[in-house]
């Protein structure tokens, strides 16, 4: 009861153009399970329509990729995926270091479809019709990116896994607003963040790697976003608490909402906000 309003899986987002079925999906946790109900897939059934497109990794840790080989319309016969991920090494091994006996029972080259995997590096890149920035961003174990979407109409901002107090304490004692993260939310329509800590819990778990609900909120701020949606809560964090972190950050100089498990965004004009909450799961 207490986890039933927000959710409980893994990052996942999903974008597509103009009401067309998704053709990026940004990070593969358990949540990318839920993008195959867009194309009327069955988890473990070679049904529905199989999945055209890309799926963009912002770092491998398992939270981030242990739903990939449940992605049904991926795992598909008639699929066609091009995966792609932070630069470090060949992508299709450092995924393989998880998925393959005997962890799992098929290691990435026995998905079903056609299946390509590629080693980003930071700048822009096009995938799928979109424009992608990706950009290196601190976070323990391993290289992250953070990434900016933009279809020419709308831009969404998404970094989940971030560590800023890295670089330093910043003005707030809550890590730099450093070029990287600035240069991703400048002018967003909706960046989403990293929320996994309150800060008063930052000073004994910050070496954990992530941020909290202060930085994302004081980000958001610096950077003019339309919203930030709070994402990638601590585990425990219940339903009820998330609303508490929301409700307390009213008088902001930014829209502070919570993403929310299934639902959508459309953003039909530049900087129109639309019916939803985020976009597909």
């Amino acid at each position: 009861m207490d986890f039933e309003r927000y959710g409980g899986h893994t990052s996942c987002i999903a974008f597509g153009h103009d009401g067309e079925r998704p053709s990026l999906i940004i990070d593969a946790g358990t949540g990318i399970r839920l993008a195959s109900d867009l194309f009327g897939a069955t988890p473990g059934l070679f049904d529905g329509q199989p999945y055209t497109g890309a799926i963009v990794l912002g770092h491998m840790h398992w939270d981030h990729t242990q739903g990939l080989p449940f992605f049904a319309a991926g795992n598909n016969p008639g699929s066609n995926v091009a995966l792609y991920a932070p630069a470090q090494g060949d992508t299709e091994a450092v995924l393989a270091r998880f998925m393959s006996p005997p962890h799992f029972p098929i290691a990435p080259e026995g998905l079903a479809g056609s299946w390509t995997f590629h080693a980003l590096d930071p700048g822009v890149t096009g995938i799928s019709g979109f424009s992608v920035l990706a950009l290196e961003i601190p976070h323990k174990g391993g290289r992250a990116f953070g990434y900016r979407v933009s279809d020419g109409q709308a831009t969404i901002t998404y970094m989940s896994d971030h560590c800023p107090t890295v670089l330093g304490s910043g003005p707030d004692g809550l890590g730099e607003y450093h070029e990287a993260a600035l240069t991703l939310a400048s002018g967003c329509d909706i960046l989403f963040h990293d929320a996994q800590y309150l800060d008063e819990e930052l000073p004994a778990r910050a070496s954990f790697g992530h941020a909290s609900t202060g930085y994302a909120v004081g980000l958001g701020e610096a950077a003019q976003v339309r919203q930030l949606m709070l994402y990638h809560h601590d585990p425990a964090r219940t339903d009820d608490e998330i609303d508490s972190i929301v409700a307390g950050y009213k008088g902001a100089e930014v829209l502070v909402t919570a993403a929310v498990q299934g639902s959508v965004l459309d953003l039909v004009e530049p900087g129109d906000l639309g019916a939803g909450d985020a976009p597909h799961p």
